[in-house]
Parts: C-alpha cells; structure tokens; sequence
C-alpha cells in the first residue's frame, strides 16, 4: 500500500494586531467578556483534553457509548467512500475510531490550533498509510467554508462535528452555521453530537469539576490574554464561576474577581471590582424536538438521533 504524508493547508494567518483589538474591544465591554476561542493556545488544548476525561464530564464518554454502539448503524446509513471533514478535529481521536467504520477516501481535518493539529496527523497518518489526509488551520467558527478544491463531485462530503461544540453557538449563529455546512454538503451530510437538558447538578458539575481542572481552562485564558495583549492578569485574583441559566437553557462560565483589581495593558486598563465577571463562555442545551427544528431551519432533512439511554447526549445524522 502506498504510504502518504498527510497535508497541510493553513488558511487561519494569525493575525497578533487584529486578535489583540479583538481581546480589548471585549474586555471594555459592559459587561466584559472573552470569546472562547481564546481558550486555545497549547495548553489550553491539553487541558480540554484532560477535561474530557474527568467523571463529572459526560459528554465526551456518553458520545463515545454512543459511536461504540451504533456506528455500525451509522455508518450503514451514510455509506463508505465518502470525504470526512472533522471539524474541531483537536487529537482526531473521535475520528480516529470511525474511521474502520466509515471508510472515507479522504479526511479532512479541520482546528484553529495548527501546531496540536500537525502533532495529531502525522499519528493518524502512521495508522492509515494509504488514506488521504488533509489538515486545515483555521478558524471555522468564523465560517465553516472549507478553501476551493477539496470537496470532489466523486466523494460525498460527510460533516462530522462531534462533542456538543454547537452549543457554543447562540441558536441564531448556530442556525447560520448549520446553513453553511449545509451549503457545502450536497449529497452528503452531517453527524453531530449534542448535548441534552438535564439536570442543573448534572450540568453545573461538568463543568465545575471536583480537582479543578476546567477552573484550570478558563483561568490560562488570563495568561493567554497577557500574552497576547500584554495584559498583567495574575490568576490568583480570579476564581473559576460555571451556572447554569434555565431561561436561556445554557451553561455558562465566568472568570470572577477575588479582590478590587486593575487590569492594565499597552494603552489602556479597566478596574474590576470584586464579584464582577468576565464571561468566558456559554453552552446551549437543547431537547432532541429543538435540535431537530434547528436542523430543519438550516436546510438539513431525513434526520435521525441516537439518544444516550439517560438521555444525557444525542447523536444526530442529517442529510443535506
């Protein structure tokens, strides 16, 4: 079998200047609040990875129950030879274990974070010698269009966004963003996971965990920002805040002063007092009836869900 290299197309140019404006637009906000893709510097990679593995988080286990005991239906419903586009591919594990299952003619890996995404390829690629294998660096939160030339007539193209990133999305982003998979994904389609309501204990704790290692997550985003702003952020100032808001059904994750502090950075400063937040992040759940609506709206059709028998997390596969 012929041995390939995996490819790389970086389309995501990190722009330091425009990220910075970016940072201290939102920080001087009312309220102040940071976009999660923030996140994800190296370490903030790793340590989603080791969020994953933690009892309280469900999410990344139940979808793994989930693709363990029906990808064998999946598959046999979205059929083989297709082009598997993983969006958020991170260490493609998720993928990885598909793979045999689906039997794609090209992946297409798709993550922000370029240098983990390169590392991940190459052990994949070392796994499946004669597969093609294409990694894409950029920012697909931005826009989900894939750069010209690597979706083909003679695959279908097979969208795969796992682990409840959709959440991240308001529903009305979430809604445009689905519009522009689907755009994409003619004769082909999309797998999805999506995490469920349930309850507010259940939620809170994933996301809050026990040895704090998510408080973790969200408090390198302080160092990330002095870093990128020249910001003087000292963590200790900072407690980890994850609640659930039942109105709006999502999580979501605060950065919460200690003390009175001012932030400085290179031409400007904001002073925090104690109590007042910093939003980090927001995680939408939704019911099985309402993810299904919001598919609809994007275009998608002929729907079907794997629901977790706790009905903790969905899987769902939608043809474009």
């Amino acid at each position: 079998m012929t041995h390939r290299t995996p490819r790389f197309i970086q389309t995501h140019q990190s722009d330091s200047s425009a990220e910075r404006s970016i940072a201290i637009a939102q920080l001087a906000g009312e309220p102040a609040r940071i976009a999660p893709k923030f996140f994800y510097d190296k370490l903030g990679s790793h340590l989603f990875d080791a969020i994953t593995e933690l009892p309280e988080y469900y999410p990344t286990r139940t979808e793994a129950v989930l693709f363990a005991d029906h990808g064998a239906e999946m598959a046999q419903r979205i059929g083989a030879g297709s082009t598997l586009i993983d969006l958020g591919a991170g260490s493609c594990a998720k993928a990885a274990r598909l793979l045999p299952l689906l039997d794609p003619v090209r992946y297409i890996a798709v993550d922000i974070s370029a240098d983990y995404l390169q590392e991940a390829l190459r052990r994949l690629q070392r796994e499946h010698r004669g597969l093609d294998i294409i990694g894409v660096g950029m920012d697909f939160s931005q826009s989900p269009v894939l750069p010209a030339g690597l979706l083909s007539e003679r695959a279908r193209p097979l969208f795969f966004y796992p682990g409840s990133s959709i959440g991240n999305f308001t529903p009305g982003e979430a809604e445009a963003f689905l519009a522009g998979i689907h755009a994409q994904a003619s004769g082909g389609g999309l797998l999805i996971g999506v995490d469920l309501v349930k309850p507010v204990a259940v939620l809170e704790a994933a996301y809050d965990d026990a040895i704090g290692v998510t408080a973790a997550f969200n408090l390198n985003l302080l160092r990330h920002l002095n870093r990128l702003i020249g910001s003087d952020f000292d963590p200790r100032q900072w407690r980890h805040v994850a609640l659930f808001d039942t109105a709006e059904s999502r999580i979501e994750m605060h950065l919460e002063a200690r003390v009175d502090v001012a932030v400085h950075w290179s031409g400007g400063m904001r002073r925090f007092g104690t109590g007042e937040r910093i939003h980090t992040e927001n995680s939408y759940k939704y019911s099985v009836g309402s993810f299904d609506a919001l598919l609809a709206r994007a275009g998608f059709r002929s729907t079907h869900c794997w629901r977790a028998p706790d009905d903790a997390f969905a899987v769902f596969w939608a043809e474009a």
